[in-house]
């Protein structure tokens, strides 16, 4: 497992939906476009996805109003289909993320370094809207 910093945050939801479908909602670019916002202002126009160990993502981040973007993305570091994803962001932030399948739920738990320019409540409460708004878009469809 990646090392993490002490003060690593997780954040973590429970989905209505088997392991499998989760992981494919997680994964592929067409979904990713569909849930990657923490709020209804933001949108993600754009991700890329090569899911593999050495592989790079990135998921163009955007205020609707086109007032500001940003791209969020790393490289993975570990692969384990259906069960684990960890990966290093551009700043070498670690993020390290447990699939666990129970039937037709499956728990998604994300542990992240912080950065250090918003305050850890602000980073996590903006990480867990994101997992919100899969748990909630998966599903609905």
């Amino acid at each position: 497992m990646e090392t993490l910093e002490k003060n690593a945050i997780t954040v973590e939801a429970t989905i209505k939906a088997p392991v499998d479908k989760v992981w494919k909602y997680w994964n592929e670019p067409r979904h990713i476009t569909r849930w990657c916002a923490a709020s209804d202002d933001w949108h993600a126009p754009n991700a890329e996805n090569d899911l593999r160990e050495g592989g790079a993502f990135k998921t163009t981040m955007a205020a609707k109003d086109g007032s500001f973007s940003f791209d969020f993305g790393g490289i993975y570091t570990k692969v384990q289909e259906h069960k684990t994803i960890a990966y290093t962001l551009g700043d070498d932030r670690k993020v390290h993320i447990t699939f666990s399948s129970n039937g037709n739920e499956t728990k998604v738990t994300e542990t992240f370094d912080p950065e250090g320019q918003n305050p850890i409540e602000m980073q996590r409460a903006g990480w867990q809207a994101i997992l919100d708004n899969f748990r909630k878009y998966t599903e609905a469809n």
